[in-house]
Order: C-alpha cells, then sequence, then structure tokens
C-alpha cells in the first residue's frame, strides 16, 4: 500500500479547508443537482448544452471534494515553533527580513507549510527552495538558494518566532 504525503498546515488552514468541504458536500452538492434536474426538464440531452454545463460543474465539484477529503485526511498540525532549533533560527511559523546581497532590496517573509503558501502575500512554503534555504539559519547568517532562475545570496537581517 503506497504511503500518502503529509500535508502540513495550521489548524486554522486545516478548519478552513473542512468548512468548505462541509459546503461543497452539502449546499454545493444539493446546487449542482438541481442544475441537473432542470437541465434534463429541457429534453434531449445529446443537444442539451445547460445539462453538459451542468456534469461538468458536477464532475469540478467532486474533483474539488476529493481533493479536500485528500488534504485533510492527511493533514499534519504543525506547531509555530520547531523546539527542536537552536534559539533564532528560521522554522514554521518564524517572520524572516532578508537581503537580497546581488540587488541590495529587502523583504520580509513568513514561512509557512505548504498548503498556505502565497509568495505575493510574503508567504512561502517550508517545502520550497527558499524556505529550505532559510530553515534553521539565523539573523545576521547569509545563506545562498538554489532557484530555477540560478544561485541567489540572501543575508538574513531578523528572524521573528512567536
Amino acid at each position: 500500500m503506497a504511503t500518502e504525503n503529509r500535508f502540513k498546515m495550521s489548524q486554522e488552514r486545516l478548519d478552513a479547508l473542512k468548512k468548505e468541504l462541509l459546503y461543497l458536500e452539502t449546499d454545493k452538492a444539493k446546487e449542482v443537482a438541481e442544475q441537473i434536474k432542470e437541465a434534463r426538464s429541457f429534453g434531449d440531452l445529446s443537444e442539451n448544452s445547460e445539462y453538459d454545463e451542468a456534469k461538468t460543474e458536477q464532475g469540478k465539484l467532486y474533483s474539488r471534494i476529493a481533493e479536500l477529503k485528500s488534504l485533510v485526511e492527511n493533514a499534519e498540525i504543525v506547531e509555530k515553533v520547531d523546539t527542536g532549533m537552536r534559539k533564532g533560527a528560521v522554522t514554521l511559523g518564524s517572520r524572516v527580513k532578508v537581503r537580497d546581497i546581488d540587488e541590495g532590496y529587502e523583504e520580509e517573509y513568513t514561512v509557512v507549510g505548504s498548503q498556505e503558501a502565497n509568495p505575493m502575500e510574503g508567504r512561502v512554503s517550508d517545502d520550497s527552495p527558499f524556505g529550505r534555504g532559510l530553515y534553521g539559519h539565523v539573523a545576521g547568517e547569509k545563506i545562498t538558494v538554489d532557484a530555477p532562475a540560478g544561485e541567489l545570496h540572501f543575508e538574513i537581517l531578523s528572524v521573528e518566532n512567536d
């Protein structure tokens, strides 16, 4: 039997996924079933675009439900701070301010699990090249990140662990 991947996430993210799953399995499933029922009443299904659209919507709904079930069943709740790390080290939940050594700009990120990552909002996954590069380092250290665009060099300016 193949082992499933574990999905690291906060309790808040797990709660949000469960809430979405409940909505999709109840309210949204009823809406889609009603759309199919209504489309069937239009007659010939072979030329019924409303029926085709409703069945496509049903397929998307079932796909999303299966995805959410997998995420919920394989969720691994992580604490904000990894107690096995040295004091002040970057870990899951850390807010990190870095300076790009080559370009000179500064940015701030929060290291999160892969299910919560959103680089546009400054939330980087601990599984990403950048997240892995930061992990375990402290303020004042310089790191090199192997990214698809090549090597990137950063200095960690500050690390906040709540």
